[in-house]
């Protein structure tokens, strides 16, 4: 339908943006206009701006704007149409007349809509009739009660072959209509329509504003083939392109701010799974209508959160659409839209687990979700015995090749460098495996450090540098050599500069949220943890940052640490009583160590005593300390 450019602007002049963005962003007033989360990607610091004023937001993370029309269609996956006819319903404003043609086909989609609403009333009170007895007795069982039944809309179908038909064309719907509504099926043979849906319990599926526009049925005979039954594809419903109860689980996701939980909806296989969660006070789930998921269905997802959890059941069938699904979705991630999955133990369903274990097991099992380059490796490695150099030959190419369906060029590159430190690891003589750095389900993504390993300052060392060269990308031109060259003691500390070389090299945008998002789609946790503080302050670009003395400090860094780390292996293999080599070896060797010590020496004095701008103090204070300690180790040599 074409809406007039006069009707449009009367639209959006009723239409207070913020009002609509607020219901899914959580906005915070900022002078004249209003601040939030990204609702496009994963941030953590607001770059998501809101101007009443003038009508219209900015995405800073993602570079999207547009108006409240333009918003309904980027985070609800309506038509153009459909977001008009939303936002005039809300502020009350007459839709203008269409055309002819225009006018046709709404009514037409109107009256479909209608009889589907009938049909779901129809189907709600027979739930509560005599003849519903055996439908209630099933869903008592599953440990829905009525207040359930009214929450989710549950009904029953009765058996009669046309009950419904009956029912609807007695209040004037036409057997075409009813057909084409999916409500009925018309049989090759040319005989007359009967109800498709007959002793059933019946789930509406909803559109984007949660009218039904289609059901799910489950069957109460006990070999009732097929056990499960959607609607036909309609004008009104197609299921390649719907998830069941994708906009109550929107809502019950935007509310959710910490945890595993905040990042996306919760994917279950069936109708059953997804009311079960929400029963148990875990709403955010959705289910597939019968098929594989699709890519309309992930990027339904996406928009809904960055980091959607597929729980699929233990058994056989549930391991395999886990794996059509990390297949579906390998060419479509990117930094932001990514996929977890839990794979639950035993054969059991989320149902299964919510009424035998409970909703905080279930919980536990959704927390501990493993990220998709866990279930690619897994997939791989079980395919066959790695016996042969021909079979791991072959893993290390099916590994690669799955990588190769990857689109973006940085998480390639990411999948790419973890993959094959994985492989090394897996294969390393003499470690069996066990140096697999996520082999571990309890520390995904983690790789462990070495004995009396600290966390603190001493073993965060070079943090700091590396992420004011992230936050100023001219910096990180400038030093990439030196960054390139730097070693550090802390494994996630590594990983952010890897990361950070897999953003700069494909050409993204090099910040601090672009790197924390390839940092999750690999569950490097404690990296994204390591970023935090600065994610959250994000301050302007320092212009001390750029300058020569500082360069210099960056290049010296690595000297500086490798010498540290010299000087204590001695110090340790001296002290074990170990000997490594001659004595007149031995002095040649540590004369050029104390020659290397006395030049980096030179370069901390003159960091340290030259004048000081704000900018590179805390750096020449942290030198100033380093040079010290060096200075004791030679006087003690």
């Amino acid at each position: 339908m074409r809406f007039p450019e006069e009707f449009l602007n009367e639209l959006k002049s009723r239409v207070r943006l913020s009002d609509v963005v607020g219901k899914k962003v959580s906005l915070k007033k900022r002078g004249k206009d209003w601040v939030g989360l990204s609702p496009f990607s994963g941030e953590k610091t607001p770059s998501f701006y809101v101007h009443d004023d003038r009508g219209f937001y900015k995405c800073f993370s993602t570079q999207k704007s547009g108006d409240a029309i333009t918003f309904l269609t980027e985070t609800e996956r309506l038509t153009f149409a459909e977001a008009v006819e939303k936002l005039a319903r809300d502020v009350g404003l007459e839709l203008p007349a269409p055309s002819a043609g225009e006018a046709q086909q709404y009514k037409r989609r109107a009256t479909l809509i209608d009889w589907v609403e009938k049909a779901c009333v129809f189907f709600e009170e027979q739930l509560r009739k005599s003849g519903g007895t055996e439908a209630r007795d099933y869903l008592q069982k599953r440990g829905f009660g009525p207040e359930a039944w009214a929450r989710h809309r549950i009904g029953f179908a009765p058996g009669g072959w046309r009950t419904l038909s009956d029912f609807l064309t007695k209040q004037g719907a036409s057997i075409d209509e009813l057909i084409e509504a999916g409500l009925l099926v018309q049989p090759d043979d040319g005989k007359q329509p009967w109800d498709r849906f007959r002793n059933r319990v019946i789930f509406p599926i909803t559109d984007h504003s949660n009218r039904p526009i289609a059901f799910g049925a489950r069957t109460l005979e006990p070999d009732g083939k097929p056990k499960y039954l959607n609607s036909s594809d309609s004008p009104l419903f197609h299921k390649g392109r719907t998830l069941y109860r994708y906009m109550d689980a929107r809502e019950a996701l935007a509310p959710i701010k910490d945890g595993p939980l905040s990042r996306g909806l919760i994917v279950t296989e069936g109708y059953v799974d997804a009311i079960s969660l929400a029963e148990a006070g875990i709403g955010t789930a959705v289910a597939p209508l019968g098929t594989a998921l699709t890519e309309e269905q992930l990027d339904l997802l996406w928009r809904a959160g960055p980091e959607p959890i597929l729980c699929f059941d233990g058994d056989a069938a549930g391991i395999r659409a886990a794996w059509r699904a990390c297949d579906r979705a390998l060419p479509l991630i990117e930094p932001g839209k990514t996929l977890f999955f839990v794979l639950l133990p035993d054969g059991m369903d989320p149902d299964d687990v919510v009424r035998v274990r409970g909703a905080q097991a279930m919980r536990d099992m959704l927390g501990g979700a493993r990220p998709l380059v866990d279930l690619l490796w897994a997939r791989e490695l079980e395919a066959e015995p790695l016996d042969t150099p021909e079979r791991k030959a072959g893993f290390e190419a099916r590994l690669m090749a799955a990588v190769g369906q990857i689109k973006h060029p940085g998480v390639k590159k990411a999948y790419e460098r973890e993959l094959k430190d994985r492989l090394y690891w897996h294969f390393r003589p003499g470690k069996g495996g066990a140096g697999f750095k996520s082999a571990s389900p309890g520390q995904p993504g983690q790789t462990p450090g070495k004995k009396g390993f600290s966390p603190g300052p001493t073993g965060l060392a070079g943090l700091g540098l590396l992420v004011r060269a992230i936050m100023a990308p001219e910096l990180f031109e400038s030093a990439r050599e030196a960054l390139a060259k730097s070693e550090y003691d802390d494994p996630d500390v590594a990983a952010i500069r890897d990361t950070a070389f897999d953003v700069y090299q494909s050409a993204e945008k090099l910040d601090l949220p672009t790197v924390a998002a390839h940092l999750r789609i690999l569950d490097r946790k404690r990296a994204v943890e390591l970023l935090e503080p600065s994610l959250r302050r994000q301050p302007d670009n320092d212009p001390d940052a750029a300058s020569q003395d500082w360069l210099d400090a960056m290049e010296r860094f690595p000297v500086a640490r490798t010498l540290v780390a010299e000087v204590q292996a001695t110090k340790r293999a001296e002290e074990e009583g170990v000997e490594i080599m001659g004595a007149v070896h031995q002095a040649r060797i540590m004369q050029k160590v104390i020659a290397r010590r006395s030049a980096s020496r030179s370069v901390v004095d003159e960091a340290v005593t030259s004048p000081a701008s704000e900018g590179v103090q805390e750096l020449r204070n942290a030198l100033g300390g380093m040079g010290a300690a060096m200075e004791s180790k030679r006087s003690e040599d």
